[in-house]
Parts: C-alpha cells; sequence; structure tokens
C-alpha cells in the first residue's frame, strides 16, 4: 500500500531508532494477531518491509501476508510515524531466512549461514558456516575450514541463512506437515 507524504518533521530521527519506534507500533498487532516480527527495514526507494512469521511454527501464506498488511496500513495510518511517502511490505522471511533475534540462531542451529559484522571479530567482518547456536550472547559458527568461530551477537549487522538442499528439504517437510493437519 502507498501512503502519501505527510508534513515533513522538524528533525528526522535515525534510521534505526525510527525502526525500533515502527517494531513498538506494529508488534501488539501483529503479536495479537498470531504471528512474530522477524525484521523490520526501511529501503532506500521508501519501502517499509515488515517481516512477519506465525508464532507456531506453521508456514506464512498469502492470506496471511495480505491480511496482516490491511490491519498494519490502519495503525500505521493512524500513528503515522514516517514523515515521508513510503510502500508498505508486509512478508515472510522466506527459505534463506534473515537471522535477527538470539532464538532465530538456535531454531536454525545446524544450517550454514553467512554472518557479516560491525566492526572486526578474529580479525574478519564476515563469516560463513554452520550455525552452532548461540550462548551467552556470542553466535557460534564452524567456519568451511573446520575451526569454530564466537561472534557477539551485539556486533551482527547482517545474518541470514544459504539455501541449501539440507534448509529446502527442512521447508517442504514443514509445509507437508501443515497441509497433513
Amino acid at each position: 500500500m502507498v501512503h502519501p507524504r505527510a508534513p515533513a518533521a522538524e528533525k528526522q530521527p535515525r534510521v534505526t531508532d525510527l525502526l525500533r519506534q515502527i517494531e513498538d507500533i506494529v508488534s501488539p498487532t501483529v503479536v495479537g494477531m498470531g504471528f512474530e516480527v522477524v525484521r523490520v527495514a526501511m529501503s532506500k526507494g521508501g519501502t517499509l518491509q515488515i517481516m512477519v512469521e506465525p508464532s507456531d511454527g506453521r508456514p506464512m501464506d498469502v492470506e496471511s501476508c495480505a491480511t496482516l498488511s490491511r490491519a498494519l496500513s490502519a495503525v500505521l495510518d493512524v500513528e503515522d510515524p514516517i514523515p515521508t511517502a513510503y510502500t508498505l511490505e508486509v512478508s515472510s522471511p522466506g527459505i534463506d531466512r534473515p537471522l535477527t533475534r538470539p532464538k532465530d540462531y538456535a531454531r536454525w542451529a545446524g544450517h550454514v549461514a553467512r554472518v557479516e559484522t560491525t566492526e572486526p571479530v578474529e580479525g574478519r567482518r564476515r563469516f560463513k558456516g554452520t550455525l552452532l547456536g548461540m550462548s551467552d550472547g556470542l553466535v557460534r559458527l564452524r567456519l568451511d575450514d573446520g575451526k569454530e568461530a564466537t561472534v557477539p551477537f551485539a556486533s551482527v549487522s547482517r545474518a541470514k541463512l544459504e539455501l541449501t538442499d539440507a534448509l529446502i528439504e527442512e521447508h517442504l517437510a514443514a509445509q507437508e506437515a501443515a497441509q497433513a493437519h
């Protein structure tokens, strides 16, 4: 949905502060409808992306995205947190999903992920390996060379699952299980 341009604010908040504010605004509605917020992001092109998934682990469907989009559009129209025109996009995380919450690292342990950091960790900012989980605020990965890397969660700027056969198989099994119920 396209939202009209609002009058410019005196001072535009930092994007990260704005995204946190938007997440705070939409979370009660998302949770109340049986979903969880995975990520809130704003593209340079003016698209506000709110990524959600069902809180019970079932696969996301197009109708759920459409229903959430209508509900969140109404909430955002009332609260009006964005001082410029934007397009709202409600989506699911997809198979090669971003890892944004500590619980994502536990849930997806055993799968291959790419992790980027805000500052160098062990002399590097990019890591790729099998997720071993997270403990004490540290993301653990088994790198391709067999070594283990620990990355402070607070230093992660981007992380996402890598599309692999094992990930696709798990996704298909989850879809089949959901259809059986």
